[in-house]
């Protein structure tokens, strides 16, 4: 007798949702977007929605996530996460593939009184804490501003305890070091390298973002 207790269809979509982000950060854009896609054909709770959204942000699918974005705005007017960290974040990352990284930092100026707490899709979902931060790091990255981008990357380095499992904890000592690596500060770009390649020791050889850190290493030696 299979005494496994049901699964509702808002957490089997958020199990999607997390590995559709995980995908997206990892640069399995075709992953990411079918598993995002996936999970609102199941759900289209808040955290779900939002989820997809990101990643397929992430994943370079800005129409869709524009959609979904809307349609946040339109159901949850009113609700804190929706505006001061889910879609400051979503457009923000819009932006910054738009070519347009100062809108992006301008955007998530709302987010910074609110971004070291928990979201509450970290709660329920186990992702989106710190999101502002390392969107605004990238839009720093885009805008070739070093010391600030690695200021940012550095909040969620020094808040591990905010981010627990969501990759952008590991991904941030890779965008540190790219940070480094922009203001000229070698050693320190080469020690932040060093700690992601360390965390990832064991990680699969052919995921992309890893292999592009791999490559980026190389060059600093």
């Amino acid at each position: 007798m299979d005494l496994a207790l049901p699964v509702s269809r808002d957490k089997a979509a958020l199990y999607a949702i997390s590995e559709a982000l995980w995908e997206s950060f990892f640069g399995n854009a075709p992953e990411a977007r079918r598993s995002a896609l996936a999970a609102l054909k199941i759900s289209r709770e808040l955290y779900v929605e939002y989820g997809a959204a990101f990643a397929l942000a992430e994943s370079g699918d800005s129409s869709q996530s524009q959609t979904l974005a809307a349609d946040l705005e339109r159901r949850f007017p009113e609700d804190t996460g929706v505006r001061f960290s889910y879609l400051p974040s979503l457009r923000a990352r819009l932006a910054v593939d738009k070519g347009e990284p100062a809108k992006a930092i301008e955007l998530l100026q709302v987010a910074i009184p609110y971004e070291l707490g928990m979201p509450r899709s970290a709660i329920h979902g186990n992702f989106g804490a710190l999101y502002p931060a390392y969107v605004r790091g990238e839009a720093y990255l885009a805008a070739r501003q070093g010391a600030e981008a690695a200021s940012e990357f550095q909040k969620i380095v020094d808040h591990r305890g905010i981010v627990v499992s969501d990759p952008i904890g590991a991904l941030a000592h890779l965008q540190l070091g790219r940070a480094f690596v922009l203001s000229g500060d070698k050693t320190r770009a080469k020690a932040a390298y060093q700690g992601f390649l360390s965390l990832w020791n064991d990680a699969d050889p052919d995921i992309p973002i890893f292999k592009q850190a791999q490559a980026e290493y190389a060059r600093l030696q």
